[in-house]
């Protein structure tokens, strides 16, 4: 499979790449003049510099990964890979429907001029609305089973599959969205986590080889823009996007729940959260000097880069972990 789809995979990251990348060009004076960021005011203070910085930027690359995997996806047809380009466009609409989620509330928070668009239970009907839509279309069109494979056999979820399956879309695509708050981190953690995923499902998966093969290339051509200082931010609209891809990607596997520590920072960032509310209603104290966990990391010194930089590190640790796990 990887040799009937090698050219096509390497087509793909350099599509998405430069359509990103061009894109974001034309983006950054166009979304500076219409579209400023509203800076989160519990932020941190040193991010007030930060004001005025453009958003929205990920339509960019919205459109260059819709583009390339509806592309891909008309090329499997033609190869008679109906099963294959099914389940990628099923992954673009899933990711489709959370960045419209995404977009609706940037441009509220644009009309508000505050950080503070759609209110949390919006957010989460709609990514519920989302998530049940993928799924029953997963049962449908592809007969997906409820169990799950793990190195030493199948274990059959049977009904507590589907709670635990609409727990882990709308955890990861919401952790992702946690994650873009310093420059840079989102795009670098989600570039990350598409080399790892490239890595599992080249030889097997076509349909996320080929996903993880537009992630990469978006995420680095959103990065020569937004990595520090930015020169625009990827909004809710890219933040949702990515996550959704990631996390859509997973269940094309044998077993979706891998996508936990494949997406290890996206979950330490959304615990960070959890623990930081949790310890300060029980105690009246802070747990992190601030949540999530990179705002943390920041208080005590950190650069924004060195923070990308562990953000990698550490999500390519984990995921290379589990794929070796897997092996053995």
């Amino acid at each position: 499979m990887t040799d009937n789809y090698l050219l096509l995979y390497v087509f793909i990251f350099l599509l998405t790449l430069l359509m990103t990348a061009i894109s974001e060009r034309k983006l950054v004076p166009l979304l500076g003049r219409r579209a400023h960021q509203p800076i989160y005011e519990e932020g941190p203070a040193w991010h007030r510099g930060k004001e005025g910085t453009p958003t929205m930027g990920g339509l960019a690359f919205l459109i260059s990964v819709s583009v390339s995997l509806l592309i891909s996806a008309a090329i499997m047809l033609h190869s008679g890979n109906n099963r294959s380009a099914s389940s990628q466009l099923l992954i673009l609409l899933f990711s489709l429907l959370n960045a419209l989620i995404g977009v609706i509330d940037d441009i509220a928070k644009l009309k508000k001029q505050k950080n503070k668009g759609l209110s949390p239970i919006q957010k989460i009907i709609g990514q519920l609305a989302a998530a049940i839509i993928f799924l029953a279309l997963r049962a449908k069109v592809f007969g997906a089973t409820t169990a799950v494979e793990f190195s030493f056999g199948k274990i059959e979820l049977g009904i507590f599959y589907y709670p635990l399956a609409l727990l882990l879309l709308l955890g990861i695509v919401n952790c992702a969205n946690l994650t873009d708050g310093i420059d840079g981190l989102a795009s670098s953690v989600a570039f990350t986590v598409g080399v790892s995923l490239f890595y599992f499902s080249a030889f097997s998966y076509p349909e996320v080889a080929l996903s993880s093969a537009a992630l990469v290339g978006a995420t680095l051509g959103f990065l020569f823009f937004n990595i520090n200082p930015a020169k625009i931010f990827m909004g809710d609209t890219g933040s949702l996007f990515l996550g959704a891809l990631a996390v859509s990607m997973a269940f094309s596997l044998k077993n979706p729940f891998l996508i936990i520590p494949v997406c290890s920072v996206y979950v330490i960032e959304g615990i960070s959260v959890i623990l930081q509310v949790v310890f300060f209603k029980a105690t009246g104290k802070r747990l992190f000097r601030m949540a999530p966990l990179h705002h943390h990391l920041e208080r005590l010194g950190m650069s924004e880069t060195k923070i990308c930089m562990i953000a990698m590190t550490l999500t390519l640790a984990t995921a290379f972990l589990t794929f070796f796990l897997l092996s053995l």
